[in-house]
């Protein structure tokens, strides 16, 4: 049964970090997927898993790239492979050549994303920012699917972001085909699309011991801003009078440490077993909101009937 959507009042909170809230929990003997696990929030939950005891792949469309950041963290376990969230071929090879080793997949972390882009499409045509933060991932999650069944108790964690209250999924024009393309409204849309995914993938994944949880990380600055002016991230005022990042928890303006707290906490906590298919911030279930609320999760990006038709969907957009 999917878990109310409501706060279990976990004694953390929006100061919390992934060091506080995976202390005294051992991950030894377990292996986690990381996307985009070699920089910003990634990293650091990369860094933490790993500092646990688990043994972590990481997933990059540059290995190279990932390798150096990897090198830098000086922890044993991690491997990097390569991937590309947008090329299906790509994440089948990852897939099978994981499934091939007979290994369970006890955590599935899908946190790799693009945000606020330009308009691009894939191969296949779909529009980029929809097919990188959702399609891919779906396409890695239902390929993996006998590896988390084997684990007997694994996790998928899907990254969202408050950004899905910008628009819910538009399920008529889901590319812009037809539609102006913004920027904002495709991410907007790609991240309840995150949001609904874990709620479709904890209904099927239930009765094998499969919990699915998204979440909202938090406002970091950091890669994800890359698509961004200048002017841009001026506007939304991370920066005090001297030109320094402001680390305002209590305004969801976190740090690194802060912002992977709540991606680790849904990963790892013993407070969510037996639970899934929520959204969560701060560490914490989060509540529904209401128009107008800042916080929670948007009905459009929790609704089980739109989750069910996303998945559908899904599953013919990758065949």
């Amino acid at each position: 049964m999917p878990s109310p959507q409501a706060p279990i009042h976990s004694g953390y909170d929006a100061a919390s970090t992934a060091a506080q809230v995976i202390k005294g929990i051992s991950l030894a003997g377990k292996t986690a997927i990381v996307t985009g696990g070699y920089s910003g929030l990634g990293l650091e939950t990369v860094r933490v898993l790993a500092g646990a005891g688990a043994d972590v792949i990481v997933p990059a469309r540059s290995p190279e790239r990932a390798q150096v950041a990897i090198d830098g963290l000086g922890l044993s376990g991690i491997h990097v492979q390569a991937l590309d969230l947008q090329d299906p071929v790509s994440i089948a090879a990852l897939a099978d050549a994981f499934l091939a080793g007979g290994q369970p997949l006890h955590l599935l972390i899908n946190s790799a994303g693009v945000m606020a882009s330009p308009l691009q499409r894939d191969a296949r045509g779909y529009e980029s920012q929809f097919s990188t933060n959702h399609l891919g991932h779906f396409q890695l999650t239902r390929r993996l699917w006998p590896a988390l069944q084997r684990a007997q108790g694994a996790r998928v964690v899907a990254v969202s972001s408050r950004g899905h209250h910008i628009a819910p999924v538009d399920f008529d024009d889901v590319h812009f085909e037809r539609r102006a393309y913004d920027k904002w409204v495709a991410y907007g849309q790609a991240k309840t699309a995150n949001a609904l995914f874990a709620v479709g993938a904890d209904a099927r994944g239930e009765r094998d011991g499969i919990r699915a949880f998204s979440l909202h990380p938090g406002s970091v600055l950091g890669p994800l801003a890359r698509h961004l002016t200048a002017d841009e991230i001026a506007s939304f005022g991370v920066h005090d009078e001297a030109g320094q990042v402001i680390n305002a928890p209590e305004r969801d303006m976190k740090n690194v440490a802060q912002g992977a707290a709540t991606t680790v906490w849904c990963a790892t906590s013993p407070m969510l077993d037996g639970m899934g298919g929520v959204y969560c911030e701060n560490s914490d279930i989060a509540e529904l909101t209401r128009d107008g609320q800042k916080y929670g999760v948007r009905r459009w990006a929790a609704d089980a009937a739109l989750a069910e038709r996303l998945w559908l969907l899904s599953e013919a957009m990758t065949a």
